[in-house]
């Protein structure tokens, strides 16, 4: 069994620096030329089923990616993006001023900081590694797309490859539309 895991294509807030979050965003056309380019690229990989948060910057990743797929398409509010509350719209030096806003504290498993309405590390990875064990049992055996977000890359690799010896769950920190694979050995 596979999960491929793959960040959306660009949108004018990811060009122009800023947080998403749960705000929902169109893709722009340099996001859509992405998503294009990673359906040429995932047309020859053995995807029995795309699962995708449902914030329309993947979502569309996800109907693009489809075109020479074929297959069914889940749409999981389980992958939606971490919500960073206040912060999101803001660019990094915005966040940077908020002497607090720090991601070895507030993406630091152990700690577990709560902070303004940042969704806690905890949280995104309760709902991350449920939908992921609830999909291995479903979806015994099969080779699986997950379509999501950059801050929710951490949850995924977390799952497989647990927290830093800080407790950090350490991004993948892929670019736009960058694919990554995790293979399960076994039956499930």
């Amino acid at each position: 069994m596979k999960f491929y895991v793959i960040r959306h294509g660009q949108t004018n807030w990811n060009k122009k620096g800023k947080k998403q979050g749960k705000t929902d965003i169109e893709l722009n056309e340099e996001g859509i030329k992405q998503a294009k380019e990673a359906r040429d690229i995932l047309v020859d990989y053995p995807i029995d089923i795309i699962v995708s948060s449902p914030l329309k910057r993947a979502r569309r990743t996800a109907e693009i990616i489809n075109e020479k797929k074929s297959v069914p398409i889940i749409l999981d509010k389980a992958l939606e993006e971490r919500g960073y509350g206040i912060f999101e719209g803001k660019t990094k030096e915005e966040i940077s001023q908020d002497k607090i806003f720090c991601t070895d504290i507030l993406d630091n498993y152990k700690i577990n900081k709560q902070y303004k309405d940042i969704e806690t590390i905890q949280s995104l990875c309760d709902r991350i590694w449920t939908l992921l064990d609830n999909l291995k049992r479903e979806y015994i055996n099969k080779n699986i797309l997950l379509v999501t977000h950059g801050g929710v890359t951490g949850a995924i690799n977390g799952y497989f490859n647990g927290a830093n010896d800080r407790g950090i769950l350490e991004d993948l920190n892929l670019d736009n539309c960058e694919i990554r694979t995790f293979e399960i050995e076994g039956k499930q």
